[in-house]
Order: structure tokens, then sequence, then C-alpha cells
């Protein structure tokens, strides 16, 4: 490896941007919108152009975001459904926001590709590695130095240590068109957990466009992925049984999977930052990734802006860790059906309360009130084997 290192191509850079996701396109935007950055030389490194509408981003938010111009649509007030319980639910002074994949895509590149300093590269990267010589990694074979590196590839699968917990977050999104109008536009669908339980914690959202076309989203939090066909036969029951919807068209789809696990990512080695999943930046027992993304790409900007050594941020206090490891516990070892968790939270709590809960902003008053609307039994279980 090494004399493969030594032979090839050298190049220098100011800063890394290890992978075109999410994370990495929010500090590059940051960093050239900060204007603090002129003149440097930055590298930005992807395996492939992004030019599909691969993925949405939904999060809650009060007021107006970073990208705040490239939300598709925003909805002031959402529904919960299960079987024993359904509520409208008006989230203000929050709006549950959506952001596509292609727009965020389309306005970052063409933002970043009129800057004279940063550069493109697309290929495959297979090491990276800091010490208190040099920051580098190797795409296609070629090392490309810096010092700093920020990166959020997924170079290895996690091992999994004892008492830590790994479920995966997959989904299938249908966006459909009907002929008639069935949608409201200002109301989407957070959770619907009018769906079988078998598989796991399942249930379906509804985020409507227009009057007569909607994203529906079949989601599940399970150890194992479903067979292809199974996600399809789900949405197609769903939109004719719970939306009432014969006939229609299906625009496009979408499919992902987010790891949900309380595993201690290594967040820094020397000078290679660590950012998006693979930073720690994704809810353990939510799944929900853009905004603690924003959250840690600011951190990281103010920190450069300061000039001194740039040390990286847990995305959460030891706090909010211990309520993701007890809610993961109960999940993955099946103390409390996932769907009936839900149900007493939002039957018991006003949705803002959950939102900064689940945002890690809530105030410890609002933890007390939270956790005690939790059947006791389960979440003492689950805390007693996390501490012990």
């Amino acid at each position: 490896m090494l004399s493969g290192v030594l032979a090839g191509e050298k190049q220098e850079y100011d800063y890394i941007i290890a992978g075109a996701g999410a994370a990495g396109l929010s500090l590059l935007v940051r960093m050239i919108k900060s204007g603090n950055f002129t003149g440097k030389r930055i590298l930005l490194v992807e395996k492939e152009p992004k030019i599909q509408n691969d993925r949405t981003w939904c999060f809650w938010e009060t007021g107006d975001g970073f990208f705040e111009e490239q939300v598709f649509k925003a909805w002031p007030v959402l529904h919960f459904h299960s079987a024993d319980f359904s509520a409208k639910l008006n989230i203000a002074p929050f709006k549950y926001k959506m952001i596509r994949g292609i727009d965020f895509y389309r306005y970052c590149f063409t933002l970043i590709t009129s800057q004279p300093g940063i550069t493109i590269k697309y290929g495959i990267v297979t090491e990276m590695h800091s010490d208190g010589a040099s920051t580098w990694l190797l795409l296609d074979g070629i090392k490309y130095t810096a010092h700093y590196i920020f990166n959020s590839i997924i170079l290895s699968d996690p091992k999994i240590g004892i008492w830590r917990y790994f479920l995966l977050q997959h989904f299938k999104g249908w966006v459909i068109e009907t002929a008639a109008p069935v949608f409201k536009v200002e109301e989407a669908t957070l959770m619907d957990f009018r769906v079988g339980q078998q598989s796991g914690t399942t249930f379906v959202y509804v985020m409507p466009f227009s009057p007569t076309k909607a994203l529906v989203e079949y989601t599940l939090f399970s150890k194992e992925l479903l067979q292809p066909h199974e996600y399809a036969k789900a949405l197609h029951e769903y939109i004719r049984q719970n939306l009432g919807i014969d006939s229609y068209t299906i625009e496009s789809e979408e499919y992902g999977c987010i790891p949900m696990t309380d595993h201690k990512f290594s967040r820094q080695q020397g000078n290679i930052i660590q950012m998006g999943t693979v930073g720690g930046q994704t809810k353990a027992s939510s799944g929900y990734t853009f905004q603690f993304i924003q959250k840690h790409t600011a951190s990281i900007i103010e920190g450069l802006n300061k000039g001194g050594q740039l040390h990286n941020r847990l995305m959460s206090s030891k706090k909010y860790q211990f309520y993701d490891h007890v809610l993961l516990n109960v999940l993955a070892t099946a103390k409390m059906p996932g769907d009936k968790v839900f149900i007493q939270l939002f039957k018991n709590n006003p949705p803002q309360r959950i939102f900064r809960f689940l945002d890690n902003e809530s105030s410890l008053r609002e933890d007390v009130q939270l956790i005690a609307s939790l059947p006791t039994l389960p979440f003492l279980k689950a805390g007693l084997q996390q501490i012990f």
C-alpha cells in the first residue's frame, strides 16, 4: 500500500470534502457563503455526479433555515393516525418542511462550480489517514493531501459492540398523481400506523404537493430489509384502503435505508472530521439527520473562522445519548411495540414538546413530562440495562 501511495500522483489542498451528500454540500455551501475561504484550495470528491432526485429530506423547523429557498413544500398542520388514536396537530411555530434531493444538488453545484478555488473529482475513495505529519486520502489510487478532510463517506460497516443496538430505517416512496383532487395541500400525515406491524415498527407518511399529487412513503424500523415487491404491495394496499384511491399514476419513486444505532462513531481522527451519519449526526432513535447536519456544519464553520484548533463537537449531550440508548433498547428487544410507543408520545404530549425532545433541545421539565407519558415498566427495564 505504501509504495502505491508514494508512486501515485500527489496533490495538495487546504481542505478536502469527501462525499457530496447533505453533509458535504452543506459544509461547502456554508464555506462559500461565509466569504472567509476565498483563495483557499478546496477539493470535493464524490463517487459520481449528483443528477438524480434520489431522496428527500423532511424536517421540522421554526422560521427560515439556511436552505429555506430550496424548500419544496412546507406544511403547518400534521396528522397522526393509529388504530386506537388519531389527531390533527397544529404544530406552530414549527413547519414540517421538505427539500428534494435534485433541487438541493442543483443549487449547491451551481454555486460550487462558480468558485475558482474549488475542484470536483469523481471516483472511489479507498483510504484515509491523518497523523502528526499529514492528512490524506486515496481517490482511485491517487493521493490527495489537505490540512483538514471533512468526511461523510462510510468506508466500512461499524462493528456494533455489546449493549449497543442497530436497526434499519428503510422506506419506499411513490409520488402519485390522481385525476381528481383528493389531497389537502396544507395538511400532511407524519405517521400513520394503520398498517401491519409484523415486520417491526411500520408506518406511512403522506406529503401532498397539490390536490392531485403527493409523496406516499412506506417506512419501517427493523433489523432486516423487505423484498422489493413487499414495499410495492404495502404501498398499493395503503393507497387503496387508507386513502381511498383506486386510480393513480406513479410519477417517480425513491428508496432509502438509514442506520438507527447508538454505536459510538469515531467522530475525529487527527485532522479528519467525520460528518453526517458516519460522524454520528443521525439521531439514533428517529433517523432524522438533516437538521443535525446543519447544526454540525455551522459549528465547523465557526471553529474554522476562529482560526484555532478544530475539534469535532458531539451531536448530543450525554442526556440525549442515554435517551436514545433506552428507546433503541425498547424497540430492538421488543419490550414494547414501536407503534405503541409513538401512540403514547403523541396522545399525551403536544407536538412542539416532542419536536424539541427529538431535536435535543428540550428542557429538563419537558423531558420529565415526556418520559412520564410513557409506560414505566418497559422503559425502566431498558434504562436499568443501559446503566448497569
